[in-house]
């Protein structure tokens, strides 16, 4: 079950970046909602919302690092960690790997999604990947803060 929500992350993921590639590249910001989201076409070469630039190849060992750490982490203490927590592992998994794709075939993150916050903050474009990785980052570290992760 978890290889699969792995699996379905990183193909929502690739196949909303080859969409972005295709319809977006080039072309003007997609308004979808004025002043508020758009879709938006930008080559991330950095981390997270672009910070650290051209960091290609410390991205990429980091990334797999970070991935083979928590794989062995789910595998030594799968039998003791929540349902909630081996989804949430899972879900920045998947999202971790569709960011790495991403710096391996390309050398850049393809990143499309551009909000623009109601007191005037535009948003650093992000992309599908970084959502999940988020959200997972976010429910994780909720449940170690209230030790909820063990069974």
């Amino acid at each position: 079950m978890y290889f699969i929500i792995v699996l379905v992350i990183v193909l929502l993921d690739q196949i909303s970046k080859l969409a972005a590639i295709k319809y977006l590249k080039g072309n003007r910001p997609l308004v979808l909602i004025e002043d508020f989201f758009q879709l938006y076409y930008v080559e991330n070469t950095g981390a997270a919302f672009g910070i650290f630039k051209n960091g290609r190849y410390f991205f990429i060992i980091v990334s797999i690092l970070v991935i083979v750490f928590v794989v062995l982490f789910i595998i030594k203490y799968f039998h003791s960690l929540t349902l909630t927590m081996k989804i949430a592992l899972s879900v920045f998994i998947g999202g971790a790997i569709g960011n790495l794709i991403d710096r391996i075939r390309l050398g850049y993150v393809v990143d499309f999604l551009s909000f623009k916050l109601p007191w005037g903050y535009d948003f650093p474009v992000f992309n599908i990947a970084d959502t999940f990785i988020v959200i997972s980052t976010i429910i994780i570290m909720s449940m170690l803060l209230f030790n909820k992760y063990e069974n």
